[in-house]
């Protein structure tokens, strides 16, 4: 799926298009009257700092193998997830429908409210903190984030941060190699675009 490919988001399913479905069991429902208010950026790599394979797939699935290396045993019983991950390529991949919960920030706060799985979207990245992202995935997330922000009225354009944000201490990604300057200038472009 090229990234020039449009970005649309049914709200009536909470799918995003064009991205691969991948049905993610780490998801319940967000508390009543819960909405959509923030995008929260992750960076992650399985094993960490490698691209590819069918890890993170296996990881947001409770699939992921233990043997297979070492850094997976001490991960393999987690459950966790993103609403959406998008690859070195650009490609997308959604594993919780909008209107669920994700279970990707954990421990959080926003702005003083807690507990940001509930009124977040999770979108992971493939990258490590100590290598830079992709062109591709700047311009995929924008494309994502201008397409979430058509679709939610409540999500305001500034409402977008980082898990390392809203888990100081705790948490580092999407890491001091992400670009938040170039972000806003691929949004700026995504936005000021028509929906085909």
């Amino acid at each position: 799926m090229p990234p020039s490919a449009p970005v649309t988001v049914d709200v009536g399913r909470g799918l995003i298009s064009p991205a691969r479905q991948v049905w993610s069991p780490n998801q319940d429902a967000r508390p009543p009257g819960a909405s959509i208010d923030l995008v929260v950026v992750h960076g992650i790599s399985l094993p960490p700092g490698e691209f590819g394979g069918p890890w993170v797939e296996q990881l947001f699935t409770n699939t992921l193998p233990a043997g297979v290396h070492p850094y997976f045993a001490t991960i393999a019983e987690l459950r966790v997830s993103a609403h959406l991950f998008i690859r070195r390529d650009g490609s997308l991949e959604q594993f919780v429908p909008f209107h669920a919960r994700a279970w990707h920030a954990g421990a959080s706060v926003w702005r003083h409210r807690v507990a940001c799985n509930d009124f977040s979207i999770g979108i992971e990245l493939e990258g490590d903190d100590g290598v830079a992202y992709a062109a591709v995935q700047y311009q995929q997330l924008a494309a994502v984030i201008a397409a979430l922000g058509r679709a939610y009225a409540t999500l305001a354009p500034e409402a977008v941060t980082g898990h390392s944000d809203i888990a100081p201490g705790r948490k580092t990604d999407p890491g001091p190699l992400f670009e938040w300057p170039r972000l806003d200038a691929c949004l700026a472009t995504a936005r000021a675009a028509v929906p085909a």
